[in-house]
C-alpha cells in the first residue's frame, strides 16, 4: 500500500488538489494518507475535507491527521511539503513593510529579492529537518517539494542531503500555457512546448500549435495592442511585463508578470510611476492576496463542513501524476526542479534547474537541454547569483553572504546603494529574530 506524508496539510486547498488527484488513479486509490501540520484546527479541517473526498470517490484510501512529523513520515513512499514558515504575520508583513521604508517596493517577495532571501533563510532549516527525518524513517521516499523559494530550497537540500530523492514542483508552466491559450483563443491541450531554465525564470524555447510556431502571433498581437487580453486567473495581474520582456529577449517567461517585474531591474523604479501604470504592476500584491485568501478559505471551510459530499476534480499539479508513474512504472513527463548535474550545461553545476523530466519506475530523469539562447542564460545567471549566495550563507552559516546576496539582487541593486542595502538587511534580520537560524540572528544597533 502506497503511503503519502503531507507536511503542511493545513494548506487545505492545496491538500485538496494533491490528495484529490491521487484518488483518480487506480494504483493510488487505496493509499494511506498521513496529514501533518502544526496548526491543529486547520489540520482537522483538512482531515475532514480528505475524508469527504474519499467518500465521494468511493475509494479505500485512509487518512490519519497528526501534529507529529515523525509519525507522518514513518514508512512513507512519497512526501509532499507545502508550508510557509512565519506565515503572513509576522514574516510576510515584515518582508514588505521594512523594504518599503527604504523605498524598495515589491509585488510577491517569495522567490528572489530581499523578501525571497529572508524566506529562504526561514524555510531551508525546516526542510533540512524534514530531510533528516526522511533519512531515518523513509530513506527511499521521494520528496515532492512545493515550497518557495523553490530554487534556493532545492539547491540547499542537495547540498546538505545529496542522497535525498527530491523534486521541486511548481505550476507556473501549466498556468502560463493556459494564459497563452486564453490570449490566442486556442485549446491549452493542443499547445506543444519545451521549457528550460530556473524556477520562475524559465522560458518557452518552443511554442507550437499543430506544427505552427506561435511566437509570431504573440509578437504581432502585442505590438498591435491586442495582447495581452484581460487576465484569465487573477484580475489585478496583467501580463504586460512578460510580453515586453518577450519583445526584447525573444521568448516568453514561465512566471507571471507580477513575479517577473521584481526579478529584473527594469520595471519597478523610484520616480517612474508611468512604468507601474503602463505595465499594470500590482505592487504589494502578495499581502493583499493573503488577506483575500484567508477570507475566502474561511467561507469555503464553512461550506465544506456543511456539505454532504465534495466534488473531486483533477487539478493540473504534477505530484499525483508522478506518484502514479513511479508506482506503475508508466512514463510521464513533468517539469521538475532538480540539481544541475549537467542536464543544463550552460548553467552552473549544482544550481537548481527546471527542465522536462521523465518520471517512471526508475524515479526522476531530467532531460538534457543545451540550446538556451545566451541572453536568457545571462538573465538566469542574475537569479542564480542570489540563490547561490543564500545557499552558501545557510550551508556555511556565514551571515556575510546574506548581505552579499542582497547586493547582487537585480531589483534591489537598481533601487538602493550598498549602504542602504546593508542597513535594510540588518533591519530585516533583526525583525525576523527567532524565525531565522541562529547564525543569522542580529540586533539593530541603538
Amino acid at each position: 500500500m502506497t503511503k503519502l506524508a503531507f507536511i503542511g496539510a493545513g494548506s487545505t486547498i492545496f491538500m485538496k488538489n494533491i490528495v484529490g488527484d491521487m484518488l483518480h488513479f487506480e494504483a493510488l486509490r487505496d493509499a494511506k494518507i498521513a496529514l501533518m501540520d502544526i496548526d491543529a484546527q486547520r489540520l482537522e479541517e483538512s482531515r475532514m475535507v480528505a475524508e469527504k473526498m474519499i467518500a465521494a470517490m468511493g475509494t479505500g484510501a485512509t487518512v490519519e491527521a497528526t501534529t507529529d512529523r515523525a509519525r507522518a513520515l514513518d514508512g512513507a513512499d512519497f512526501v509532499v511539503t507545502a508550508f510557509q514558515i512565519g506565515g503572513y504575520r509576522p514574516s510576510t508583513v515584515i518582508d514588505f513593510d521594512i523594504p518599503r521604508q527604504y523605498g524598495l517596493r515589491q509585488t510577491i517577495a517569495d522567490t528572489l529579492g530581499v523578501g525571497g532571501i529572508m524566506r529562504g533563510l526561514r524555510t531551508v532549516p525546516h526542510l533540512w529537518a524534514v530531510a533528516e527525518d526522511m533519512a531515518r524513517l523513509c530513506p527511499d521516499a521521494l520528496l515532492l517539494q512545493y515550497v518557495n523559494p523553490m530554487a534556493i530550497n532545492t539547491w540547499a537540500l542537495a547540498e546538505r542531503f545529496p542522497a535525498l530523492k527530491q523534486a521541486g514542483l511548481c505550476h507556473s508552466v501549466q498556468n502560463t500555457v493556459e494564459e497563452i491559450a486564453h490570449d490566442l483563443d486556442l485549446p491549452a491541450s493542443d499547445i506543444r512546448y519545451r521549457v528550460a531554465g530556473v524556477n520562475h525564470v524559465a522560458f518557452f524555447l518552443s511554442l507550437e500549435h499543430e506544427g505552427r510556431d506561435l511566437y509570431p502571433l504573440l509578437r504581432e498581437g502585442y505590438r498591435a495592442g491586442r495582447l495581452p487580453k484581460p487576465p484569465l486567473l487573477m484580475p489585478r495581474c496583467w501580463n504586460r511585463v512578460r510580453y515586453e520582456v518577450m519583445d526584447h529577449l525573444g521568448h516568453f517567461c514561465t512566471e507571471s508578470s507580477e513575479h517577473l517585474a521584481e526579478y529584473v531591474p527594469w520595471f519597478i523604479k523610484d520616480g517612474r510611476e508611468d512604468l507601474i501604470e503602463e505595465f499594470r504592476i500590482p505592487l504589494d500584491e502578495y499581502p493583499l492576496r493573503c488577506v483575500e485568501q484567508a477570507e475566502g478559505w474561511a467561507e469555503q471551510a464553512r461550506g465544506l463542513k456543511s456539505a454532504s459530499g465534495i466534488a473531486v476534480e483533477k487539478s493540473h499539479e504534477f505530484a499525483a501524476e508522478m506518484m502514479n508513474a513511479i508506482v506503475t512504472n508508466t512514463p510521464y513527463v513533468a517539469y521538475a526542479n532538480l540539481p544541475n548535474r549537467g542536464q543544463v550545461p550552460q548553467l552552473p553545476v549544482g544550481a537548481a534547474v527546471e527542465t522536462p523530466t521523465l518520471v517512471d519506475g526508475q524515479g526522476c530523469q531530467p532531460t538534457s537541454v543545451t540550446d538556451i539562447p545566451p541572453q536568457l542564460v545571462a538573465l538566469m545567471r542574475t537569479q542564480i547569483n542570489v540563490q547561490e549566495l543564500v545557499v552558501r550563507a545557510l550551508v556555511e552559516e556565514n551571515v556575510d553572504h546574506i548581505y552579499h546576496a542582497a547586493y547582487m539582487d537585480p531589483h534591489t541593486a537598481a533601487e538602493l546603494d550598498l549602504w542602504q542595502i546593508r542597513s535594510l538587511v540588518t533591519d530585516l534580520l533583526a525583525a525576523h529574530g527567532d524565525m531565522l537560524p541562529e547564525f543569522a540572528r542580529t540586533r539593530r544597533a541603538a
